[in-house]
């Protein structure tokens, strides 16, 4: 056997430490610890728990019928709280107990079936636990009372529902009962939170009662009683005030030190004591006073606070030359903010109305006015009337007083578009003007701008000239080397990812310039011949020195109705004539000659502008329902839905939104959505559902929505013949 290890303390020689381990052998355990080396490892002998075994042993012991062995296997199972699978095998017996004839069964049942039981459990044994709380036998309905308790913690629903039988507990003739009901109930009382007390205060009478007492303890005691309530009224604390003050004038010390300690516990006699010396004192105790309520401002009620600034208020009048010590400047902006958050959800029109006349008067001198913009225009969105228009005062002062003339120009600009009527009087330009969407990169509007600021004009800018595809440059443009023209009338050339300069080179041409605007430039395509075009004009070429770039145009005239599409066989005819070196003149004759150029076609989708737009659903529902045109067609075999998908977006030629033009793999369904502008400054918005079955053969669902009907029946036929 191992032997006691005994320390001896310094102090007590009495007192010893025993160890943990005192009575186990140490060979027995070496011996047993072998099994963990055995090839075939028994994991019951490696895990035995001997609690679970103790457990299993003592509960075939409630075969026997002794009252004080039943009391002992009672206290085991509860002491070694068994698990949620060993809790079924003594349930069964410990209801047997719950509905048993002797008393001592019934109440150490209930005590070990609720330190036991989980929250399922509790719920079958509730109307056991109902009738034992009501039970005639004061140890059966104590132990429901006190189990209840203890349940509490960990159910309080299940133990709310036992109010009644609680309250007809608190009855009993038994003292005990009485206590453990009374328990039980203030503690569902104060876990309902209806301790809290809201109405009248029953006592309060008996207090004030007590301050007319003839002992000055209880009359002492009262009064700290009463200023010692939560939420107290002034009208509550006169009579405790009143008593204090006479003990302040006592010639017992004691009182005196009792009343200064009370009342300099309670906030609300402490602010009332500084208001009233503010009020009443002299000029040179002003700065002392106001370091005293700037340390317990944020503690008081509101109430309270409003006193305060009364009396200070009225101190400003009294002693104007202290303001320097009542001003804090760091304050405006945050008082700012408190009042902007304030009318965020006020209901009262008089408080937002002049709030905001004061935001107005104060907010633009202020470091950062902008920062009080946001409150002051959602006013202008979610109020009434009043509210609104008081709004937009305070928005006019803010745009006079702001030193920036950006706020200046604005505002003069939409003074000038709404003009004398209301909007809703105002054209359909100016509407959409004002709350439209800009649909145009504004790289391009920039250009546009300045094009038009170089080359003065007599008509207005007109924003509808801007060209509305995003510009790109492609690989290959980015890595071709530049050449500089040589020779003489050398004039630059005009690359076909910048519109804006062939805008400039025809509009610098008289025979051209009458034509409007340019619409969309286009790249060289394979494809029929464009026998219906009609030539307006053309525009040659003087001269073309070697190795210098240059241009020559023609004009064709398109077909009345749909778009129509062709293609154009280009020949190029020339003189060449040599020039003399020395004078650098060419001679008069030369040698008549022509070249092929490539063939030129024009196809549907030159008639339309690429222009993506943010929030297609948004777009297609103000587009007019009546202007929706919708069809279904085939479009044959293909390899595969993307194929498909691929082959419309080039046909129409339109912008893919939203990232639709990506069809996942393996799908066979799809939806495409497109936006344009057809020639002419038509909105065009569609969106295509395609299908392909086993064959793969391709059906595709065609809706079309524009700004004119027109437009929508033209990008049908397109598709149908395309």
């Amino acid at each position: 056997m191992a032997q006691p290890l005994v320390k001896k303390d310094d102090d007590r020689d009495d007192e010893v430490d025993y160890s943990p381990f005192l009575g186990i052998e140490k060979g027995a355990v070496l011996q047993e610890a072998r099994v963990f080396n055995d090839p075939q490892l028994d994991t019951r002998r490696c895990s035995q728990v001997e609690a679970t075994e103790v457990f299993f042993a003592v509960t075939k012991l409630f075969q026997s019928k002794d009252i004080g062995l039943r009391r002992m296997v009672y206290l085991m199972i509860k002491e070694l709280s068994p698990s949620a699978d060993e809790v079924i095998i003594v349930t069964s017996s410990l209801m047997k107990d719950m509905n048993s004839c002797t008393d001592m069964y019934r109440a150490n049942a209930i005590r070990v079936l609720c330190r036991i039981t989980d929250g399922t459990l509790l719920t079958q044994i509730e109307r056991y636990l109902k009738q034992a709380i009501v039970d005639k036998s004061p140890v059966v309905a104590s132990a429901a009372l006190v189990s209840g308790i203890h349940l509490l913690q960990t159910n309080p629903d299940i133990v709310k529902r036992w109010s009644n039988e609680v309250q007809e507990a608190v009855q009993s003739r038994a003292a005990l009962v009485q206590f453990h009901a009374l328990a039980l109930l203030h503690q569902v009382i104060r876990e309902s939170g209806v301790n809290s007390q809201t109405g009248d205060r029953p006592f309060y009478d008996y207090l004030e009662g007590c301050l007319r007492h003839k002992a000055e303890m209880v009359i002492y005691e009262a009064a700290k009683a009463i200023t010692e309530l939560s939420n107290v009224t002034a009208r509550e604390l006169t009579p405790a005030i009143t008593v204090l003050q006479l003990f302040l004038s006592s010639s017992k010390p004691v009182l005196r030190f009792a009343a200064v300690r009370t009342l300099n516990k309670n906030r609300s006699i402490a602010t009332l004591a500084i208001t009233t010396l503010l009020k009443t004192g002299n000029e040179s105790s002003v700065d002392r006073l106001m370091k005293q309520i700037t340390n317990f401002m944020s503690d008081i009620a509101d109430e309270f606070k409003i006193v305060v600034v009364e009396a200070i208020r009225s101190l400003c009048l009294k002693f104007p030359l202290k303001y320097r010590s009542l001003d804090i400047p760091d304050a405006k902006e945050s008082g700012l903010l408190h009042l902007c958050e304030f009318i965020e959800d006020c209901e009262f029109t008089y408080l937002s109305t002049q709030i905001l006349h004061f935001l107005g008067n104060e907010g633009p001198k202020t470091s950062d006015p902008s920062k009080y913009i946001r409150y002051i225009y959602n006013r202008v969105i979610l109020e009434n009337a009043t509210v609104r228009a008081s709004a937009v005062s305070t928005l006019a002062k803010f745009g006079a007083l702001v030193d920036s003339l950006k706020v200046r120009d604005r505002a003069t600009l939409y003074l000038n578009t709404l003009g004398d009527g209301s909007v809703t009087e105002t054209d359909k330009a100016v509407k959409e003007f004002l709350f439209g969407s800009l649909d145009i990169p504004l790289k391009n509007l920039e250009t546009s701008l300045k094009n038009y600021l170089r080359d003065p004009a007599e008509e207005p800018f007109d924003l509808y000239s801007v060209p509305k595809e995003v510009k790109s440059q492609s690989l290959a443009e980015k890595k071709a080397p530049s050449k500089k023209p040589t020779g003489l009338s050398a004039q630059p050339a005009a690359p076909t990812s910048a519109p804006d300069a062939y805008e400039r080179l025809l509009s610098s041409i008289p025979e051209f310039a009458s034509f409007g605007k340019l619409f969309k430039v286009t790249v060289i395509v394979d494809a029929s011949e464009a026998e219906e075009f009609a030539e307006v004009g053309t525009k040659p070429l003087k001269s073309l020195p070697y190795d210098t770039p240059a241009q020559t145009f023609v004009a064709f005239e398109k077909p009345e109705g749909v778009p129509a599409v062709g293609k154009f066989s280009n020949v190029l005819r020339f003189t060449v004539k040599e020039v003399d070196p020395s004078t650098g003149e060419a001679e008069d004759d030369g040698v008549e000659d022509e070249y092929q150029l490539e063939d030129f076609e024009i196809v549907a989708a030159d008639y339309i502008l690429k222009l993506g737009v943010s929030n297609f659903k948004n777009a297609w529902e103000n587009l007019d329902p009546a202007s929706e045109r919708v069809d279904e067609y085939g479009l044959g075999p293909r390899e595969s839905l993307a194929e498909a998908v691929n082959a419309v977006i080039i046909l129409l030629g339109m912008h893919p939104c939203e990232g639709t033009e990506v069809v996942p793999s393996n799908s066979r369904s799809h939806t495409c959505l497109l936006s344009g502008v057809y020639i002419g400054n038509v909105k065009v918005l569609v969106r295509l559902s395609f299908g392909i079955d086993g064959t793969k053969e391709v059906a595709m669902k065609l809706a079309v929505r524009s700004e004119d009907e027109s437009v929508s029946e033209a990008i049908h036929e397109i598709v149908a013949s395309g």
